[in-house]
């Protein structure tokens, strides 16, 4: 079974209903770029060297942003779909007439859903029984400190705020993504909400 390194950070703030609990945060443990994963798909039996899954990973890459700036969906079986999100100024446009994209829009946000069919279910419930997880503060070499290599400095939110999170769907606000298990935060300093 896969091992996912979490973090316990208690809340700080003295006015939040969750002022003094305990949340656990993911530990990423590493970053792997195109080229990594390249190299680790090739490891796996494969018949194609890294530089051909390397090639096929790039126009991927590629074509799955054209086709998401032509408005439409890409399904990869198994693990989910790509789609995009509008993502509206506060407060929108005065009339239907006066709307304006370079004016009234705020964002244009890519969004993934998991695959939830039951074959290959990995929704964040399901994906939840297939990981072991493990603390890492009794894991050697994997610290909590910004400036180790190993610490990537991006714990989820188990209490479903943050700032750079995956949205995967569902309706919220102005962005139509759902935020299904909590976001990211670009540092320590985690708030709830």
């Amino acid at each position: 079974m896969a091992k996912v390194f979490y973090l316990l950070k208690q809340c700080k703030i003295k006015n939040n209903k969750a002022y003094g609990k305990w949340f656990a945060h993911q530990k990423t443990v590493e970053t792997l770029n195109t080229r990594k994963l390249a190299n680790h798909i090739s490891e796996h039996g494969s018949i194609y060297t890294p530089d051909v899954v390397f090639g096929v990973l790039e126009k991927f890459r590629s074509c799955l942003l054209e086709m998401l700036l032509q408005s439409k969906r890409v399904k990869i079986d198994g693990l989910g779909i790509f789609f995009t999100t509008l993502e509206n100024t506060e407060g929108g446009a005065e009339s239907k007439d006066k709307f304006l994209p370079q004016k009234n829009l705020k964002g244009l946000h890519i969004r993934f859903l998991p695959d939830s069919s039951t074959e290959t279910d990995i929704s964040s419930r399901e994906f939840l029984k297939k990981a072991e997880f493990v603390n890492a503060e009794t894991f050697g070499g994997i610290s909590d400190d910004p400036t180790t290599p190993s610490s990537s400095n991006q714990s989820g939110n188990t209490s479903g705020s943050g700032n750079q999170g995956s949205n995967t769907g569902g309706g919220s606000g102005n962005q139509g993504g759902g935020n299904t298990g909590g976001g990211g935060n670009d540092d320590d300093d985690v708030t709830y909400d």
